[in-house]
């Protein structure tokens, strides 16, 4: 039976977020849920899995708990379980920008259904900003949208600020449209960029998850895939898992071109880490590979498999 997997958040203030997570993890546990949520003064954010009554029980639980009765969430299945536990941790954001001065709760830009999106693009007044990390926009995106580049969302800010200080003139007269997997950094960089004097701000609702839902793809001006952060990897049209896998030693999701490059080694590096390790990290994940592979002959889940050695390249975990 397939696994019911369903992303969520919400920017809503709560005011004591450590009171709050036993009574969530335990509504998931009891739920029989694996996955991971973020609990924040600002609001949740994160992804559960789990059978068709597991979920719909959590999320009721969930909403009564936060006192949310509109909390949103975006569905797609998977073949398996994509998470090995179920974690519900605090954070200070529960999506990391590191500016202290900017609240969702206050003010953002304007949402934009998935169908209405891409009227909004194919005005040649509308600069499309992709907010996400550099490996996500590697293997998909949409089409004409500016890569920033960046590592990681805290790199959002200071890319943004580069851009207005090099060309002040190149937003007069424009639109601003940002999109990301879910909708939860987009929301976010929404707000940071309104806080910077720009009020022609838009945001795709529902995040490149709920558009690869709901729109057609005969359609769509998506191309490629979306990267997940969870062990399916990626998706495409109608949220059909995707051609990615990870290597599980940077976690750099990876297609059939790179595994057939010399540098990779499954478990141990590929042409995007290779050249980053030392002989020591390499011995150590082939000695974690071993280890895989002999509970696979075993028929039995081994975590190395999931979660490779490092996982630094991998900031934001929930989107």
């Amino acid at each position: 039976m397939p696994v019911v997997v369903a992303a969520l958040y919400r920017f809503t203030p709560l005011a004591d977020v450590a009171a709050l997570r036993a009574p969530i993890q335990q509504i998931c546990d009891d739920a029989g849920l694996c996955g991971t949520l973020l609990l924040a003064p600002e609001g949740i954010n994160g992804t559960i899995a789990g059978t068709r009554a597991g979920i719909d029980t959590a999320l009721a639980g969930i909403r009564a708990t936060l006192g949310i009765d509109d909390l949103e969430y975006k569905e797609s299945s998977a073949p398996a379980p994509p998470f090995y536990r179920m974690k519900v941790r605090l954070k200070k954001e529960i999506v990391t920008m590191g500016e202290p001065d900017i609240d969702p709760n206050e003010t953002v830009g304007a949402y934009v259904d998935p169908k209405d999106w891409n009227a909004l693009i194919a005005d040649p007044d509308v600069i499309l900003i992709d907010t996400r990390n550099d490996y996500e926009v590697e293997i998909g995106t949409f089409e004409g949208a500016i890569d920033p580049k960046t590592a990681s969302f805290r790199d959002f800010p200071a890319w943004f600020r580069q851009q207005q200080e090099s060309d002040p003139d190149a937003v007069k007269g424009k639109k601003i449209a940002m999109f990301c997997t879910g909708g939860i950094r987009c929301e976010k960089a929404t707000a940071f960029v309104k806080q910077q004097g720009i009020d022609d701000v838009y945001h795709l609702k529902g995040g490149i998850l709920k558009y690869l839902e709901t729109v057609p793809e005969p359609d769509s001006l998506w191309r490629g895939e979306c990267f997940v952060f969870d062990q399916r990897v990626s998706v495409g049209h109608g949220l059909a898992p995707g051609r990615y896998e990870l290597c599980h030693a940077c976690r750099t999701p990876i297609g059939e071109a790179d595994k057939q490059n010399p540098k990779y080694e499954p478990g141990v590096s590929c042409a995007h880490c290779y050249d980053a390790r030392d002989a020591e990290q390499k011995q150590r994940y082939k000695e974690r590979q071993h280890q895989v592979t002999l509970a696979e002959q075993r028929g039995e889940a081994h975590i190395g498999k999931a979660f490779g050695p490092d996982t630094s390249n991998n900031t934001e975990h929930h989107d």
